[in-house]
């Protein structure tokens, strides 16, 4: 990522513009925020009406109908959200990682329709006891809001990508009570760059969407910690290493989920069905270890408390909640990555922390950082977002030294994860859609781009059966290098090259044909071919354009200096947004 100048030009006009986005930024904020908070207080909701929190499980004074609604309440959740995927094109809900793309690939828009059914889906999965997260579903809502306003308004695709990441912000720093999180996760995730013309409507955004949480609607944090004491000097060093056992589990996590998601598709049951059977299961396990269900949240609050579960307790829920997201998501549930690895690197944490006491005596006054250095040493591989994750720590907790114990844990988990596996989980599954940004912006532009897009038939098509006289005289006349043979039913045969041609007439006279000098071994390009891999082919041929060809038939070329063009315009247009001319 790079920090760039603010935006240049002279006159009123453009200051103008740039505090007319500044305004959206904040409108866009306030009403991320409004919908953010709406859909936790209706996740609650959900959870207290259908016995789905520990509140109203205790409460609840029939144990068979409590067992009874444990297993269907999830189940008959599971049949909704199958069925609502099916209105979708993709048959899957959109996650923070369609975000990414719209904003890394340019395309900057986000259907509005997608947006509000994967928002509902995911309100649903949660209401019913899903074990995945509510800040993904938050973080894509915000960014369908951005992604409509900047359509209303009818903005460019950079100024687009800007009110994208004002959504994003605004979401994570409703849900978090954390502004600076915020901003820093929209330019660390989102836009992965930091331009002062979109540093200022985020900050915008954020802040809205902060006061709004925190003063027109009270809302609480995710947990809160004491006072506590400072840790040893020598349990730094244990705080990096659980950074990078974090590394490993975080892996782990990422690599579950989508194994199941491998395993989903081979299954003999209709996909739509897929989310029933996987809260039929989560409600079976449910039913001896109800701290799986949902998001989570009791059990992230009481890990942060020494001796509020035993190392067994805590092994065993860590384990389960990672098979139990892992079987959810994986299975088609809606919902984020994001909260279940937060708790799940919380019990992690907290493990350590116990298994720490146990071996070596000492008190255990400073298990709470145990705690968050685990959290943090999962959830920033997870989200690809290490200084987010610090943020957020010292947002949520004001504690400067928590903080520098959760950068001991972050400075192995995020490079190890990184190597290991890849930047986060949301760049895994773009990868597995043929978006790889491991190479950045520009390659990532470039694969996403066809080239059907620089299709043309300004090329010189022959008959296979021309002579070789024909063939030198309509390239001569048309001053071209190359021709393509093509029969009377577009199907292609080869390419040939004046240069063969008039050595090919020069060894055998005039009587031979221009399909004797086909060169069989000139790649061809398929309309879905995307820019990136047509540059790959054209650094190992030696001519002026590359054919494209779809089942056997000929559709036309795509020349090498319209592709070298493509790329220097693609180039010029990420340096203009990064540097803040739009």
């Amino acid at each position: 990522m790079e920090t760039t100048t603010a935006p240049t030009g002279s006159g009123p006009l453009p200051v103008l513009r740039f505090l007319g986005l500044v305004l959206l930024g904040a409108v866009i904020g306030g009403v991320a925020a409004l919908f953010a908070a709406g859909f936790v207080r209706g996740v609650l909701w959900l959870n207290e009406v259908l016995l789905i929190s520990p509140r109203s499980r205790m409460m609840f004074a029939w144990p068979e109908w409590l067992t009874l609604t444990t297993v269907a309440v999830p189940t008959l959740g599971g049949l909704i959200v199958g069925r609502l995927h099916r209105s979708l094109p993709e048959r899957r809900p959109h996650t923070p990682a369609d975000a990414i793309a719209a904003v890394q690939t340019r395309r900057g828009r986000l259907p509005t329709r997608a947006g509000a059914v994967s928002a509902l889906t995911a309100m649903i999965s949660l209401g019913a006891g899903a074990s995945v997260g509510q800040y993904g579903p938050l973080v894509h809502m915000g960014a369908t809001l951005g992604s409509l306003g900047a359509r209303l308004l009818r903005l460019g695709r950079s100024d687009d990508n800007i009110t994208i990441a004002c959504g994003v912000a605004a979401a994570i720093a409703t849900a978090f009570n954390a502004p600076l999180a915020g901003i820093v996760f929209a330019h660390e995730v989102v836009l992965r760059h930091y331009a002062l013309r979109a540093f200022a409507p985020i900050a915008a955004a954020a802040l809205v969407g902060h006061v709004i949480a925190t003063q027109a609607l009270a809302q609480g944090a995710l947990f809160h910690v004491a006072e506590t004491a400072v840790p040893r000097a020598w349990e730094f060093a244990l705080f990096v290493a659980i950074g990078g056992l974090g590394a490993l589990l975080a892996g782990g996590y990422m690599h579950a989920i989508l194994g199941v998601g491998r395993l989903a598709r081979r299954l003999p049951l209709r996909p739509d069905l897929h989310p029933a059977l996987a809260g039929a299961l989560l409600g079976m396990v449910a039913l001896w270890v109800p701290d799986i269900l949902g998001m989570g949240q009791e059990t992230l609050r009481f890990a942060t408390i020494a001796g509020a579960f035993g190392s067994g307790e805590l092994l065993l829920v860590l384990g389960l909640k990672v098979a139990a997201t892992a079987l959810c998501l994986g299975m088609g549930f809606s919902g984020g990555v994001f909260s279940p690895a937060l708790v799940i690197g919380t019990l992690f944490g907290a493990l350590c922390g116990t298994l720490v006491a146990g071996l070596t005596g000492v008190s255990q006054e400073s298990f709470v950082f145990y705690a968050v250095c685990g959290m943090v040493a999962v959830t920033a591989p997870v989200i690809g977002a290490p200084l987010t994750s610090l943020l957020i720590v010292f947002e949520l907790t004001g504690n400067y030294a928590l903080t520098t114990a959760a950068l001991a844990s972050v400075t192995l988990a995020s490079p190890i994860a990184a190597q290991l596996f890849g930047r986060s989980l949301f760049d895994i599954q773009l990868r597995d859609r043929g978006l790889d940004l491991s190479s950045g912006r520009g390659q990532a532009l470039l694969m996403d781009t066809r080239v059907i897009d620089y299709l043309t038939r300004e090329c010189v098509t022959l008959s296979p059966d021309v002579s070789l006289d024909e063939a030198i005289a309509t390239l001569a006349r048309e001053r071209h290098g190359e021709s393509y043979l093509v029969d009377t039913q577009e199907r292609f045969h080869g390419c040939v090259a004046l240069a063969e041609l008039e050595a090919a007439r020069q060894e055998a006279g005039p009587l031979r044909r221009a399909r004797e000098c086909i060169d069989a071994e000139r790649p061809t390009l398929r309309s879905d071919t995307t820019l990136w891999a047509a540059m790959a082919l054209l650094e190992e041929v030696t001519g002026e354009a590359l054919a494209v060809v779809d089942e056997g038939i000929f559709r036309g070329v795509v020349y090498e200096v319209h592709i070298a063009h493509a790329y220097l315009h693609q180039s010029d247009a990420l340096r203009r947004e990064e540097h803040g001319h739009g």
